[in-house]
C-alpha cells in the first residue's frame, strides 16, 4: 500500500520509520517519461509523466526494501560511487522546500545546502513510499519485458 509523504510530519514520521535510510543502499532506479515512438514511429515527445521509482534496501528486518516514487520528477543528480568506494546510505535528508520535495543521500542538509550538494539528490513535486517484502538480495526488482 503506497503512502504519500506531503508535509513536513509526514517526513518526520517515515525518516524515523527508515532511521533516515542508515546502513541502506540505493538498489534499482527506474525512469518514466511519458514520451514515447509509436509502433507506427509517430512520437509522443512530451515528458508528461517524469516518474522515478527508487528500490533502496536496508539491513533492518523490518521494511528492509522501501521504493519510493517521485512524481513530476524536476530533476535527479545521481553521483554513484565506483566500485573503488562504498556505496551505503549512511544518512539521508528529506525537506520540502518551496513546494517541492528534496531527497538526498546524506544527513543533516539545509534548505540552503541543497544546491550546492554534490551527492545524490532528487527534487520533484510529489513522493510517495511503500514497504516491499520478499525482494531482497541481488535479483532485479524491475524486470525488462525484452
Amino acid at each position: 500500500m503506497w503512502k504519500s509523504i506531503s508535509s513536513n510530519d509526514d517526513i518526520v514520521r517515515f525518516m524515523e520509520k527508515v532511521c533516515f535510510f542508515h546502513d541502506s543502499c540505493i538498489k534499482e532506479i527506474s525512469y518514466i517519461s511519458g514520451a514515447y515512438v509509436d509502433v507506427d514511429l509517430s512520437m509522443h515527445p512530451l515528458n508528461n509523466r517524469r516518474v522515478l521509482r527508487v528500490v533502496i534496501q536496508r539491513q533492518y528486518e523490518k521494511e528492509s526494501m522501501i521504493e519510493m516514487e517521485f512524481q513530476g520528477l524536476e530533476y535527479l543528480k545521481l553521483f554513484p560511487d565506483d566500485e573503488s568506494y562504498t556505496c551505503e546510505i549512511l544518512d539521508s535528508t528529506m525537506i520540502i522546500k518551496d513546494g517541492k520535495i528534496y531527497w538526498c543521500d546524506s544527513g543533516n542538509l539545509s534548505e540552503s545546502e541543497l544546491d550546492k550538494y554534490t551527492g545524490t539528490i532528487i527534487c520533484a513535486a510529489k513522493l510517495r513510499w511503500r514497504s516491499i517484502e520478499n525482494h531482497m538480495g541481488k535479483k532485479e526488482f524491475y524486470i525488462s519485458y525484452v
